[in-house]
């Protein structure tokens, strides 16, 4: 049974809907607005909009499945269970501060350790792209797709950016991006948005958390791409952080064999 089927998935989806409504107030109120930055132990940034979305995220979950547990990027896992919420109040928070506005919120939900519920809000430009197990994804309510790639010479390629990788990741890397058509830098969950809706193709990162990539797995799916780890192996909280999403099934094929 597809979690379209499950009798929970309605008001699943509203509560997921809600929590990207309210991440884009909180992101509009302190967007480009003078805003203090600290920085946590690994080094990256944080602000007082990541945590007041995450917080506000977790009390509307309280509230709505007071049994579900959750985890989220800025504070302490809740609970555990079948279902569980993996939150990202700011998925690109150095491009928040930047006033670059190419970031976004995720919202995903997991039953087990399948994530069957995904949405990517991009609150700025005003975009979001739903995702649900077994249901086709959704742009800003009309249906999205990949487009029909299947090369990595008519690819066009994005990541975060080419910093992230390590030496041994850099140079598979480089040796898939020198295939490719067109290669392009920066955007965090946006560019998966992008390939859901065919303007990319694919997608290559590295050194990511759940909280980063829960979101976006049915949001890909959904809209006929392929997501895995750079092994093809399926993600999920035990995956080493390399991501490849691919628009065709053809396309990610030859990207793993270029990653490999």
């Amino acid at each position: 049974m597809s979690f379209t089927e499950h009798p929970d998935f309605p008001a699943a989806l509203a509560l997921a809907e809600q929590m990207a409504d309210a991440a884009r107030r909180i992101v509009l109120q302190h967007f480009r607005a003078p805003l203090g930055v600290e920085h946590k132990g690994d080094g990256t940034p944080v602000t007082v909009a990541d945590r007041d979305i995450e917080t506000q995220m977790r009390r509307m979950i309280r509230a709505a499945f007071p049994g579900h547990a959750v985890r989220g990027e800025e504070f302490a896992a809740e609970g555990s269970g079948e279902f569980t919420w993996v939150l990202d109040p700011i998925d690109g928070t150095k491009s928040f501060v930047s006033g670059y506005p190419l970031f976004g919120s995720l919202i995903a939900l997991q039953q087990q350790d399948r994530a069957v519920l995904g949405i990517i809000e991009a609150p700025v430009v005003g975009e979001r792209w739903v995702g649900a197990e077994g249901r086709a994804t959704l742009f800003n309510g009309k249906p999205a797709r990949t487009r029909e790639c299947g090369s990595l010479e008519q690819a066009i390629l994005c990541t975060t950016t080419p910093e992230t990788f390590d030496g041994v990741e850099r140079s598979r890397f480089e040796a898939l991006s020198a295939r490719t058509a067109l290669r392009r830098f920066g955007g965090d969950c946006y560019l998966y948005g992008m390939l859901a809706s065919g303007f990319c193709d694919l997608v290559v990162e590295a050194h990511l958390k759940p909280h980063d990539f829960m979101a976006v797995i049915p949001v890909v799916t959904g809209a006929g791409g392929r997501i895995s780890d750079w092994r093809g192996a399926p993600l999920g909280t035990a995956c080493d952080g390399r991501v490849v999403a691919a628009a065709t099934e053809t396309l990610w094929r030859q990207a793993l064999e270029a990653l490999s």
